[in-house]
């Protein structure tokens, strides 16, 4: 019997390049959750994808020498086959620029400007190509982009501006008294210290300075910007606004969004508004986990630091890779790889402890059971109780653990009762 509906996202991946293995950790993530909560009884609807307009598309597809749709398309084409290598379980992968999602981007669009939502006006700030982002001077980090660290340019275009300021208050009552709506808390503070306290600036939502995206029907030179497209992929690939909107029903609101850190603000500020002036339940949980970092930094191809997920599958194994990403980063905390600390970790806790209890355990029922287990158990000593008290145990912990997405906490549990196991057989 269900325990009811269980509906998880990541967020959708940005289709200018080739995931390494810090972008993978997300949808690792995600999918053990959805794994563990299908074990644990629940309908799971389990949602990711690609993110495919924005004037970054259009430039790289111009140097490629390609339409940006052929550029997509292969690129979301790599993305899918990775996500697929990773052995990830999702239900549905949306793409921005399927049909049905832009036409009820345009439909919302349309009803936050009807409703008063949204205004039209001019945008003049400086602006990072790379993020898509305008910045005003204070919001700079060493007069760069505060998210990349790249250059930005003074830059002035007409705009559609969504009423975010007259949501801050709303939001900010929201987050008092749903104290666990983003985790971990380090998160929250940092949206209210940063962005609701200095005041709350409304937001640009479309753009004239590109083509390649959900044009504006009434404004056709303006297209809709990545606030309103990406983020509306949560709701839109369920089906919401159109003639069938039964999965909507169904699984609406998500109970956790799982997000990177660099896109906390968006998920947590844009995107609840965004809701709430739709008239829309918010979702449940969301969740910015850190960064798997190298030891110079953050992955960079132009740094030359970046490891792609399948180098380390050919080489070692999927579910190598995939207990090393679940294992290795702290919960909500930035990880840092290399290649020592894999190995490592797959030579002593995979090989050493849990495939070393596995071959002692099947030679002695070879041995001593004829390669059987009979199904009874006639044990009765001190070491049996404890060993029986510990699975208990950590089955308990687990569970609680992965209730509350602490994967890397999980995983030590466990290793408790394979370290009992083993001290069992000795």
């Amino acid at each position: 019997m269900s325990k009811g509906k269980y509906y998880i996202t990541t967020a959708i991946a940005y289709t200018s390049g080739k995931p390494h293995i810090g972008n993978s950790y997300e949808i690792v993530l995600a999918d053990s959750i959805a794994r563990f909560k299908r074990k644990d009884g629940y309908d799971v609807f389990f949602q990711t994808g690609t993110d495919e307009h924005g004037q970054k598309i259009e430039l790289k597809a111009e140097e490629a020498g390609i339409t940006p749709k052929e550029f997509v398309d292969r690129v979301q084409g790599t993305i899918k086959k990775l996500w697929d290598l990773m052995d990830t379980s999702y239900d549905n992968f949306v793409r921005t620029t399927d049909v049905p999602h832009e036409k009820q981007v345009q439909k919302i669009f349309k009803r936050l400007y009807e409703q008063g939502d949204i205004y039209k006006g001019a945008y003049e700030g400086l602006y990072c190509t790379p993020c898509e982002s305008f910045w005003t001077e204070s919001q700079l980090k060493d007069g760069k982009c505060p998210d990349c660290g790249r250059e930005v340019k003074p830059a002035k275009e007409e705009a559609y501006f969504f009423k975010m300021s007259k949501y801050a208050n709303w939001l900010m009552n929201y987050y008092k008294e749903h104290p666990d709506f983003i985790e971990p808390q380090s998160r929250m503070n940092e949206m209210i210290n940063n962005f609701l306290k200095p005041g709350l600036e409304d937001l640009a939502v479309t753009r004239t300075s590109f083509t390649w995206g959900v044009k504006v029907p009434s404004d056709p030179k303006h297209v809709v910007y990545v606030w309103i497209d990406a983020l509306s992929n949560y709701i839109t690939a369920l089906g919401y606004g159109s003639d069938d909107d039964s999965l909507f029903k169904k699984y609406w609101p998500a109970d956790v969004h799982m997000v990177g850190k660099e896109i906390v603000r968006f998920h947590t500020i844009y995107w609840p508004i965004m809701l709430h002036a739709l008239g829309l339940p918010l979702p449940k949980h969301i969740i910015g986990h850190g960064w798997l970092t190298m030891r110079d930094g953050k992955m960079s191809k132009s740094k030359g630091n970046v490891i792609y997920p399948e180098t380390l599958v050919d080489r070692y194994g999927l579910d190598a890779t995939r207990y090393y990403l679940l294992r290795a980063m702290p919960f909500g905390n930035d990880g840092v790889f290399s290649p020592e600390d894999f190995v490592d970790k797959v030579n002593y806790d995979l090989a050493n402890d849990l495939g070393n209890l596995l071959n002692r355990t099947v030679a002695m029922i070879n041995k001593y059971q004829n390669g059987k287990l009979l199904g009874t158990n006639d044990a009765n000593t001190d070491f049996d109780a404890d060993l029986e008290q510990t699975a208990s145990d950590v089955i308990a912990e687990y569970k609680e653990l992965m209730d509350k997405t602490r994967f890397a906490e999980a995983l030590a549990t466990v290793w408790k009762l394979v370290s009992r196991a083993n001290k069992y057989i000795d």
